[in-house]
């Protein structure tokens, strides 16, 4: 038993010697070293450069949040979006920066909410992140409150009911500057209460023209489920709800269940649309999806 005592008793030493260091560490680690905890993501530059790599050349950017365990996969978005900006100027890219914040502003709104037990200080970091967020969306709106460019046009409708901006944004209809992916579903989110019909021609013409290698807008995929549904023709509902599933990080419980209930409600082959949906989904990511007729 003493021979064991003493055993136990170096092992606990040398654990608690290792326990100080890894303290002594972390400071050091997470603000000099925090970007190569990112996986390496391709975010479509010449060169290919990892996010580690755009981070080592934008500290600013990449550190201006407190490092949280909370909403990495949009703060992330952010940083990328603010150093595309940095580095072109875009309208385009505003928006998108503009998006960004606001998915982690949603996110952190909720993670801002939770009590840290132990830690006091990571509940007043979120906050204060979220504030941060706030603060730099606010900036890039009233920076952009005179922009022309259709995204921007159609932001200011949406959030702030801006009616000039519609009428702006749906006289370039038809016109070049609107024949792309983003444009074509903002006008179909303009029309989706107005004209079924012709809001289906825009969520298809907004998958043809859907880039490959850019982000796919599983909103676009939702809203031909939805406009299916409330027209009856449940084929077609299944197909872009399963294809919808199928670009989620994680799938949803809830629209697997609406799937199921879609077979047996109305008989359907669940494995045929399964298989057409993923077809289609391909097609789409591919840049060679063809508007059906209806």
């Amino acid at each position: 038993m003493k021979y064991f005592s003493i055993g136990y008793k170096k092992l606990f030493g040398i654990f608690m010697i290792i326990l100080q260091t890894l303290k002594q560490l972390k400071t050091h680690f997470l603000t000099k070293l925090w970007p190569l905890l990112f996986v390496p993501v391709f975010y479509g530059c010449e060169d290919n450069a990892s996010l580690a790599q755009l981070c080592s050349k934008n500290k600013e950017i990449c550190e201006e949040f407190g490092q949280d365990s909370w909403c990495k996969s949009q703060r992330i978005d952010v940083a990328l979006g603010r150093i595309k900006v940095k580095n072109n100027e875009l309208d385009a890219d505003k928006y998108n920066l503009m998006v960004s914040y606001e998915g982690y502003i949603k996110c952190m709104e909720l993670a801002s909410q939770i009590q840290h037990i132990k830690l006091k200080e990571k509940t007043t970091l979120r906050k204060n992140n979220l504030l941060k967020a706030k603060a730099n969306l606010s900036f890039l709106v009233e920076q952009s409150a005179d922009s022309k460019h259709p995204h921007l046009l159609f932001y200011n409708w949406s959030r702030y009911s801006d009616k000039i901006a519609l009428e702006e944004f749906l006289s370039l209809e038809g016109s070049p500057s609107l024949e792309n992916s983003t444009a074509q579903f903002h006008l179909a989110t303009y029309y989706i209460k107005r004209d079924s019909k012709k809001t289906l021609g825009l969520l298809y013409r907004a998958l043809e023209l859907h880039e490959p290698g850019t982000i796919l807008s599983d909103e676009i995929l939702q809203s031909l489920a939805t406009i299916h549904t409330k027209l009856k023709q449940y084929k077609q509902a299944y197909i872009w709800l399963r294809a919808y599933q199928l670009i989620q990080k994680k799938p949803k419980v809830v629209i697997e269940d609406s799937l199921n209930n879609y077979q047996q409600t109305h008989a359907l082959d669940g494995n045929f649309l399964d298989d057409v949906a993923s077809a289609t989904l391909s097609k789409i990511e591919a840049g060679k999806f063809t508007s059906p007729r209806f």
